[in-house]
């Protein structure tokens, strides 16, 4: 099953699922924030139902969420439609950005995302191709290439269509990427701590 197939299928549960772990995503939020400016011209990939993109969107000028599922936008455009906001729109897109204009943002964000994408380097190279000079690439991506363990029991559940593609690579990988693609990292963190949930801003050169 393709991970556009799985997505779209899973979307409407997907919206009812409350947050796993509400104090690491705030953490994850208010760092954010921090690097947000008002007149920020700012792209979610992968943004889901649009939750994220809500809370974030009046910290900069405009922002977009993007999603390779319609399913997952309907309901993103469904929540718009009832709080509608002049400054935020949603429309389908997968990772690799290709109908995003070069150089046309000041923030790419990615959540619990680039672990999910088919291809890692190209989606960096997206992030980076779309981004101005000096933009920022803020993302929280679990890195679980030691996690061995986990490897046959996602391979079960993807078999019977209960989990999507899912790419392994270690913390050191994922940072290696993000640096090939042409980008300086400027800080790392994980939330919650002692997890995999690896936070990294990096900047376009």
């Amino acid at each position: 099953m393709s991970n556009v197939e799985f997505w779209n299928r899973a979307a409407r549960n997907y919206a009812k699922r409350p947050i796993s772990n509400m104090p690491a995503y705030e953490q994850t939020l208010d760092h954010v924030r921090r690097h947000l400016k008002s007149d920020h011209e700012t792209l979610e990939v992968g943004c889901g139902t649009g939750s994220t993109a809500f809370l974030l969107a009046p910290s900069v000028g405009h922002y977009s969420g993007t999603d390779i599922s319609l399913e997952m936008i309907k309901i993103a455009q469904e929540k718009l439609a009832s709080d509608p906001n002049d400054f935020l729109d949603f429309f389908v897109s997968r990772a690799t950005l290709d109908d995003v204009q070069t150089a046309s943002k000041d923030v790419v964000l990615g959540f619990n995302l680039y672990h999910l994408v088919p291809d890692l380097d190209a989606a960096l190279a997206a992030a980076h191709r779309v981004l101005k000079p000096g933009g920022l690439f803020i993302a929280k991506t679990p890195c679980i290439g030691k996690m061995w363990y986990l490897r046959p029991l996602i391979k079960a559940l993807q078999l019977v269509g209960k989990a999507p593609p899912v790419t392994f690579f270690t913390s050191e990988a994922y940072d290696a990427a993000i640096r090939s693609a042409g980008f300086d990292i400027l800080e790392t963190a994980y939330y919650a701590p002692n997890t995999n949930n690896r936070f990294v801003v990096a900047k376009r050169t």
